[in-house]
């Protein structure tokens, strides 16, 4: 192969991925900026033009509920007695499925009208308390699937959603997808 060749082949690469590359790190940036991943795919939704209005709806995904383990329940703050509710959902815009998300949440902690609300509506789960005034508490980020996510995903993040006085409300693995690329 000529070295002319390898080159052009190389800035060919390089020209191809990097507007993907850029555009990962967008939305990886939109997502930092907000407590809530439902605004933030929100607003993502509108800013690539993906529907008009951006609205984010929640549709349940069948199967197996993934226990939650020692671990998460610990992370949670709540004992092996201590009920917990799993929400798997997949967050749409306009059609297009940006996210699975696998959601561990407490009950207790959430108001009865809440807890109505994400057992029988297409609520986000961060629409439904947003009242609360939560803050996310980012555990882990990686580009590409963690092993709870579907294969195409993008970008995983596993969080704590957290009220104002610290207790944990909820524990979120959210696996995006590559529509949010296209």
């Amino acid at each position: 192969m000529s070295p002319l060749f390898a080159l052009t082949f190389c800035f060919a690469l390089v020209s191809c991925a990097t507007p993907r590359s850029a555009l990962l790190e967008r939305f990886e940036a939109g997502l930092a900026a907000q407590d809530s991943a439902t605004a933030a795919l929100e607003s993502w939704c509108g800013q690539r033009g993906f529907a008009d209005p951006a609205r984010v709806i929640a549709a349940p995904l069948t199967g197996e509920a993934l226990a939650a383990s020692a671990r998460i329940r610990a992370q949670l703050g709540v004992t092996a007695a201590e009920p917990l509710k799993y929400r798997h959902v997949r967050l749409s815009c306009g059609g297009r499925a940006l996210s699975d998300a696998h959601n561990w949440y407490v009950p207790a902690r959430l108001t009865a009208e809440m807890n109505r609300q994400l057992e029988t509506s297409d609520i986000p789960f961060g629409k439904v308390i947003a009242s609360l005034d939560f803050t996310r508490e980012r555990l882990a980020a990686q580009r590409g699937a963690s092993p709870e996510c579907p294969p195409g995903t993008v970008l995983s993040h596993r969080a704590l959603l957290r009220l104002p006085d610290g207790r944990a409300i909820s524990l979120v693995i959210e696996c995006y997808g590559k529509a949010n690329l296209h």
